[in-house]
């Protein structure tokens, strides 16, 4: 189930390693073919995990999550699917054996759950949902919630946040690949390294290599997301973040331009399609290993640590940025995990980052933002980088909640959805480009410059379009033979325009007959006037005349341009 296609459910056995494979829950003394009601638990695919099921009574039922590989302290991720319901068949579910207590089940975090019939995502309303000291499981924490199955034929299927699995990741990437064809040299895919189980270690790398100023460096970007397999909103934030690199977007357009991204999506490709919460196949935290990483046991992150220093000693490039994307399962929101420099001005360079995204994230929350040298932390990826790499990068870890986010003056908790996630990883290109605007490494002025670019096909082809429609005909343009010039049908001193019949208004055309006549008299004796009344020929309204029109001119501007010029005359 997902959007790129069906999970992988068969690996030589290991998808189900300790997961429960379709196993049928019969009443005591019921033997037979199961009958309708009796649940049937799976966890046996990729990213499944559901360890053991224990049948309390009719209605209620025990789920035990099964252990990371090699690591059975660490159980918190569950995924699982239940089918052979009853029509409004009602249980109880109590998952029993969480590792880690203090997490966001007390903060009315509850389950996610979506049936064959209906894909999105839900979670289930707090009211049936109870997280509590249990006196019956040895004072551990238990999540208990109550469901009723309204449709037999549906499959349904729950776990703690939206899977992203290894196989949706290859489907994605491919995909990406076909979208990004336009881009031609400034997008690669390429093979980085293996894991232990020989899966995809997956480089992107995303960035003009033409180099404008041959004098500066190629400034470069990596992010690396699901160093944790159990924190799969870290793969959705990815994902909104390689999409908006790819497309046509003006601020993916000046990032290209100027900086290289190279994203790695997936560092624990074993331990996701396992199952695991935090570890890989031979139980080891990669967040924990960067400063004992070895190719046995850390091929993944080795691979990363000799990139980046190839980069780091390279002098074309400029190594700024480091971003390790995690979820967090305790904390609301997304913020920063940053270092702290005993040098005041690089650690004044450090905090800009954060600053600006806090600006531009409605669901960031400062009070989460930490920057310490914490010695527990040293082989996390943010400490070891660091202490390894040249002052002028910085290294980042960026969390976001697996379960929701609060807005500013308001206590309400909204959950993220899949797109909320990918929002936070397009928010995360836009506050890259932000800084290098405020930083003077890419020039304000280019966003602009790009979107008039943009603009400028589009104003061309409206106009091209409104020449055609103000085209003349494709005919021959021949004067037309005009018989009579300077026509005047009266002895008036005065213009033809002047003495046209207004049929708009009559008033004017005979005030101007009497004027002209008048002043005519006038002339003739001297200044003397006779009072000789205007004879009733004169002041006859005329006859409409008959105006001699150029067919050569059929546009009304032309029309109206030829009237102008002779009232000129």
């Amino acid at each position: 189930m997902g959007d790129f296609g069906e999970d992988s459910d068969d690996s030589d056995g290991e998808g189900g390693m300790g997961n429960v494979s379709r196993i049928i829950m019969r009443p005591p003394g019921h033997s037979g073919k199961a009958k309708k009601g009796h649940l049937c638990f799976d966890a046996s695919f990729e990213t499944g995990n559901l360890g053991r099921v224990d049948l309390v009574n009719e209605y209620e039922y025990d789920l035990f999550i099964r252990p990371d590989t090699c690591s059975p302290k660490l159980r918190f991720w569950f995924n699982f699917t239940v089918d052979n319901v009853k029509l409004d068949q009602r249980v109880i579910f109590n998952i029993v054996n969480i590792s880690k207590e203090r997490n966001l089940f007390m903060e009315n975090m509850t389950p996610l759950v979506k049936s064959t019939s209906r894909q999105q995502w839900q979670r289930i309303p707090k009211q049936y949902v109870f997280y509590h000291k249990s006196p019956l499981h040895h004072g551990h924490y238990v999540l208990s919630f109550s469901f009723g199955f309204d449709k037999e034929e549906d499959i349904f299927h729950f776990c703690l946040a939206p899977p992203y699995s290894y196989t949706k990741l290859q489907t994605f990437l491919s995909i990406l690949e076909k979208k990004s064809l336009y881009l031609e040299q400034n997008y690669n895919r390429e093979i980085l390294g293996n894991s232990v189980q020989k899966r995809r270690l997956d480089l992107i790398t995303i960035g003009s290599l033409d180099r404008n100023d041959p004098k500066s460096k190629r400034r470069v970007i990596v992010i690396m997301a699901r160093v944790h397999p159990g924190e799969s909103p870290s793969s959705f934030v990815c994902q909104g973040l390689l999409e908006l690199l790819v497309s046509s977007n003006s601020v993916a357009t000046t990032l290209r331009e100027h900086v290289i991204f190279k994203v790695i999506p997936m560092m624990n490709p074993d331990g996701v399609f396992l199952g695991n919460y935090r570890s890989t196949v031979l139980g080891a935290d990669l967040n924990r290993s960067w400063n004992v990483a070895n190719e046995w046991c850390h091929p993944t992150i080795r691979a990363v640590i000799d990139m980046l220093v190839r980069i780091d000693k390279n002098k074309e490039f400029q190594l700024d940025f480091i971003i390790d994307i995690h979820a967090n399962s305790s904390l609301k929101g997304c913020f920063i995990y940053g270092n702290s420099y005993e040098d005041v001005y690089r650690y004044e360079r450090h905090i800009l980052f954060p600053k600006l995204l806090a600006n531009n994230l409605d669901d960031y929350v400062p009070e989460n933002t930490m920057f310490n040298s914490d010695i527990s932390k040293v082989g996390t990826a943010r400490r070891y980088l660091c202490s390894i790499l040249n002052d002028k990068v910085n290294c980042y870890t960026f969390e976001v909640s697996i379960y929701g986010y609060t807005t500013k003056g308001s206590e309400i908790i909204l959950p993220y959805t899949e797109d909320n996630y990918k929002k936070c990883g397009r928010n995360l290109v836009k506050t890259f480009l932000e800084y290098y605007h405020s930083t003077g490494a890419i020039p304000l002025l280019m966003g602009s410059e790009i979107v008039q670019k943009m603009r400028k096909p589009r104003l061309a082809d409206i106009r091209r379009r409104n020449k055609r429609r103000l085209q003349r005909p494709l005919t021959s343009r021949t004067l037309a033979a005009l018989h009579f010039k300077n026509l005047n049908i009266s002895d008036y001193d005065s213009s033809f325009d002047e003495l046209t019949f207004s049929h708009r208004n009559q008033k004017i055309t005979f005030d101007r007959f009497a004027d002209q006549f008048n002043s005519r008299g006038e002339s003739r004796t001297g200044g003397k006037c006779r009072n000789t009344p205007v004879s009733a020929a004169a002041m006859a309204d005329p006859e409409p005349t008959l105006s001699i029109i150029d067919f050569n001119l059929v546009i009304r501007d032309d029309i109206s341009a030829c009237n102008r010029a002779k009232l000129k005359k």
